[in-house]
């Protein structure tokens, strides 16, 4: 089944077409790096990493390249705000942003780039751009000039005219066209500079990540990701500036754009003055839930960040750690045992198995469509959590059942990137921890001492362990997880 993708520039959702058979060549814009990331910034990463793993799974070799913007106008205020020199601060949120990455379970891009380490690139680029007659030198800036690029508009559907009233336009008096952007800025005194053909200045935000994107992936690469918020000008410019030093060849095959995040109804933004830093989201809650809160929506939708949302994503995943937990207990006990009366086995002609990774898989080709694939993990669980008391007492096909549906739950929150089997030496210790207790209260029952067995019980009780005492003996499960606070 081939992988479907809502193409922003197609405004519809498209077949995945790759460059080149069996690999995938992807460029996510990544931080300006002059603050701590929001959790509004961090979802959209945390999904290109989804995006990326799954890729992966189904067979494809991912080439994943994100970029730094490390000199910027915003670096260079922060700078003076906080009293370091500009390479400074790019260097402390460098290390922040990937601190929260990590935090996070995002892997690392195969290629990061910074802007400072690719100047002679740029340089060489805006040369091309105004020997083209596309970009044109003012006052030490050189200008890209959106008039003599007849496509400019296609990626964001709109025209100059209704550009001129949009957002983000940079002024300055010595511009031919309000819409035109800068491609080189003079440097003004105390600010980073290198040299140029123009004098010594600086790039321009749009001009790093075309130049940076093509360097490593080529012009007619696969994906070009980010927030929604930069489809227009940071992408629309991206496109501008590669396209007209190309010529007809196109920049990119795919562009795809991640929804933004709302606080109840607000959208959030730094501007706004309502932001979540992810680092304040993930003293909080686990960086697992937080990676389920992303899941809860497709990528391309608005997610609104509450207390009421984050709480919700915390019982969810609290289930799935619930089901291995149990799981884990029920299928490393001993050899099974004949079931008590015949059972129809699960997976026979009679009875086929629902196939839960099939519904996964089809609904992560539907464009990503995560709220479908984490429905089918969950109504796996639910259907193995019928088996467990069974392969807790022996049955046989229960615990064949609990086996196989334990396998595929692990396969698909695999892909989600949740690493369940990390917390197996752990599982493995709280079981034999237990089952030493209950051999006490059973001998301190066997001795009459009634109160030592109920403090035990008790006790255990405190810690999250239920006990079941059964005419087969006492069975014991770990109580649903709470919501981390």
């Amino acid at each position: 089944m081939p992988i479907r993708i809502h193409d922003s520039r197609a405004r519809e959702v498209v077949e995945l077409q790759p460059r080149d058979a069996g690999q995938v060549a992807m460029y996510v814009c990544g931080p300006t790096v002059y603050n701590y990331i929001h959790i509004g910034n961090a979802r959209t990463l945390v999904w290109y990493d989804f995006i990326r793993r799954y890729l992966a799974y189904r067979g494809f070799d991912v080439t994943y390249v994100m970029n730094y913007t490390d000199v910027d106008d915003r670096i260079i205020e922060r700078a003076k705000l906080e009293g370091l020199p500009p390479e400074g601060v790019a260097r402390k949120y460098t290390q922040a942003f990937e601190s929260d990455m990590s935090a996070l379970g995002v892997q690392p891009a195969d290629v990061v780039c910074k802007a400072t380490d690719h100047i002679e690139d740029m340089v060489t680029a805006i040369e091309g751009l105004v020997d083209s007659g596309v970009a044109y030198e003012s006052e030490g800036d050189v200008f890209f000039s959106v008039e003599d690029f007849p496509g400019y508009g296609k990626l964001s559907g709109r025209s100059l005219e209704d550009m001129r009233a949009g957002e983000r336009v940079e002024p300055a008096a010595n511009k031919r066209h309000p819409l035109d952007f800068a491609l080189w800025k003079s440097a003004k005194e105390g600010e980073p500079s290198w040299s140029s053909p123009w004098g010594p200045g600086r790039p321009g935000w749009h001009i790093e990540c075309s130049v940076m994107s093509t360097k490593y992936l080529g012009m007619g690469f696969d994906i070009h990701g980010g927030g929604r918020d930069l489809l227009f000008p940071h992408h629309e410019n991206e496109l501008a500036q590669a396209e007209a030093l190309a010529g007809e060849e196109p920049f990119v095959r795919h562009w795809v754009h991640a929804g933004l995040v709302q606080m109840e109804s607000v959208k959030m933004s730094k501007s706004l003055g309502n932001v979540v830093l992810a680092r304040d989201a993930l003293e909080r809650y686990s960086g697992e839930v937080v990676r389920y809160w992303t899941l809860m929506g497709s990528y391309r939708t608005q997610a609104i960040f509450s207390d009421d949302s984050l709480a919700d994503a915390a019982r969810a995943y609290g289930r799935w750690k619930t089901f291995v937990e149990a799981a884990t207990h029920a299928l490393g006990e001993g050899s099974p045992n004949p079931p008590k009366k015949p059972r129809r086995p699960f997976g026979s002609s009679e009875d086929p198995p629902p196939d839960y990774i099939g519904r996964f898989a089809a609904a992560m080709d539907d464009d990503f469509n995560s709220s479908e694939a984490v429905a089918a993990i969950h109504d796996l669980v639910r259907e193995a959590n019928k088996n467990i008391d069974g392969a807790q007492r022996g049955d046989e096909d229960d615990r064949n059942t609990l086996k196989s549906l334990f396998e595929s739950f692990l396969e698909m929150t695999a892909v989600l990137n949740f690493d369940f089997d990390s917390g197996a030496d752990d599982a493995d210790l709280v079981s034999g921890l237990v089952e030493y207790l209950l051999e006490l209260r059973e001998q301190a029952r066997a001795e009459r001492a009634f109160d030592r067995a109920d403090a035990i019980r008790t006790r255990l009780l405190e810690l999250g362990v239920i006990l079941e005492d059964t005419p087969a003996g006492t069975r014991w499960r770990l109580a649903p997880s709470e919501p981390a606070q």
